[in-house]
């Protein structure tokens, strides 16, 4: 294994464990525990069930991807390795999506490069929804949002900055159109790729269920993070901070291993923008981060050492 490779295991670890005694430093150990002791299980449970649903919802999505191809597999082994990667990933940021691949092909035979390439259409589907509850957000939010910049930000230095930032994205988009080589022919190749999968999506004989199962694994994704607020007694989050707030997290997931110490500061630090104090908003992500990687051992682990027991006769 090379320098990079290490660095790259490294250096989301070493982030997330400062990240953690950043929050610490916020919050005490002791405080966290009682937050943790008094805390409704119940609607903890409830956000699990969704999260349950989503990750379900997941594997059962994945067969549209792989029928056209000639493959059938099994709906546990699809589920088994959905969950797999999911605790891969907490070891190895975006190693998951390889294992995930490799599973289907050691218990389904179903090639390498095939499995991961529909991994690969799945995830710009995926991409393509957090972008619509971004642009959701803002529109819901939109008042609130440029209340904020403005108060923090000269609304002068704003406007000229978008207009750089416009200015900088039709000279970029100038380029890469007219590069035959280099840097931007790799972008506009990823790009073109980019909208192939995307089209590929709606040319699919089961275009309109894999689109259902993609939209409803995003809103089981929200109704897990919003079914859990209650778990804190008098924590009063408005929707706009359930939806900042969600996404802030799904950030902070993509940047460490699993979120490991940027969650909780991810989310409190997007709560806080609502007027919610520190203690539990930062107590409110930690349970939140608990118990979802708590759910992702347990199942992973599980799909992990089943998945031998339940294909042993192949």
């Amino acid at each position: 294994m090379n320098i990079k490779k290490i660095l790259k295991i490294i250096l989301p670890l070493a982030l997330g464990g400062f990240l953690v005694w950043y929050s610490l430093s916020k919050v005490s150990l002791e405080t966290l525990i009682q937050y943790f002791k008094e805390a409704n299980y119940w609607w903890i449970a409830l956000g699990l069930f969704f999260g349950v649903l989503s990750h379900l919802s997941r594997a059962y999505r994945w067969k549209f991807m792989l029928e056209p191809l000639g493959f059938k597999p099994k709906f546990a082994n699809s589920t088994m390795a959905v969950l797999v990667a999911y605790l891969v990933n907490y070891a190895v940021p975006r190693a998951g999506e390889v294992s995930r691949a490799a599973v289907m092909t050691n218990y389904e035979g179903i090639p390498f490069e095939k499995g991961f390439g529909t991994i690969v259409a799945e995830r710009i589907a995926d991409l393509i929804m957090m972008l619509i509850i971004i642009a959701i957000t803002l529109f819901f939010q939109f008042d609130f949002i440029y209340e904020l910049l403005t108060k923090n930000f000269d609304p002068t230095k704003i406007i000229i900055g978008l207009a750089v930032l416009a200015l900088l994205f039709f000279v970029f988009t100038r380029y890469v159109k007219k590069a035959k080589s280099g840097f931007g022919l790799k972008i506009k190749t990823f790009i073109t790729g980019l909208v192939e999968g995307v089209t590929s999506i709606f040319k699919m004989k089961n275009k309109w269920a894999f689109i259902f199962h993609t939209v409803f694994i995003w809103a089981m994704y929200v109704c897990m993070f919003w079914a859990t607020i209650p778990a804190i007694e008098g924590l009063n989050v408005p929707f706009g901070g359930v939806l900042i707030g969600f996404i802030a997290g799904g950030f902070s997931i993509a940047a460490t291993n699993g979120g490991i110490g940027l969650y909780p500061v991810a989310v409190a630090g997007a709560l806080a923008l609502f007027g919610v104090s520190e203690e539990p908003a930062t107590a409110f992500g930690w349970i939140m981060w608990t118990a979802q990687t708590a759910m992702i051992i347990i199942f992973g682990g599980l799909s992990f050492l089943f998945l031998p027991i339940y294909n042993k006769n192949k």
